[in-house]
């Protein structure tokens, strides 16, 4: 038995408010990136605690997002090349971990995609991949805006459970009792 995730429903409904929340902090190339990440990092919260107010919740979590990726540009910006010799090991260990852990969840996603019908996984992709406009989308694979909506809508909850799925397979049981249960029902 399935239980539909509310955070995810609540993406759908307000993706629109969380980029623009977000677009008064960063620049337009990296607004989607950061919602998406918004609601991978929403998501997988819900999945080890209740979120009671999973807009707002987001919409923090947007925020805080892309506030941390201005932070981290201007330190780029202001640390000279010098001082790039005398990194400590700890950042250049955890640095490759952070590049080893995006990398695993490139390859789930990609297991995810997989799992979806032809036409389904053509729209998710074209959409979430390469950024298409659902017009865009529309008019290249011959279909209705509404159906290029429903198959976006449809490919993020499939391959949102299969994440969760895999999550709980390789989530130690640290979780609480009902924690455990609430996602065993997703």
């Amino acid at each position: 038995m399935t239980t539909k995730s509310t955070v995810a429903e609540t993406f759908l409904k307000y993706r629109s408010k969380l980029m623009r929340a977000v677009s008064s902090i960063v620049g337009a190339d990296d607004i989607e990136d950061i919602v998406q990440e918004a609601f991978i990092k929403s998501y997988e919260a819900e999945l080890k605690q209740e979120i009671r107010y999973e807009r707002t919740y987001m919409v923090k979590t947007a925020r805080n997002l892309a506030l941390n990726h201005i932070a981290k540009a201007e330190n780029k910006n202001n640390q000279s090349v010098d001082d790039m010799d005398f990194l400590p090991h700890e950042l250049v260990g955890y640095s490759l971990e952070k590049n080893v852990e995006s990398k695993e969840r490139f390859i789930h996603f990609c297991r995810a995609t997989d799992t979806l019908s032809a036409d389904v996984k053509r729209v998710f992709l074209l959409k979430k991949v390469y950024g298409m406009r659902q017009k865009d989308i529309a008019e290249l694979v011959g279909l209705s805006e509404s159906t290029v909506e429903k198959h976006v809508a449809k490919g993020l909850m499939l391959c949102s459970r299969y994440l969760a799925e895999l999550n709980k397979d390789n989530t130690p049981s640290r979780l609480s009792g009902n924690a455990t249960q609430d996602i065993s029902r997703s």
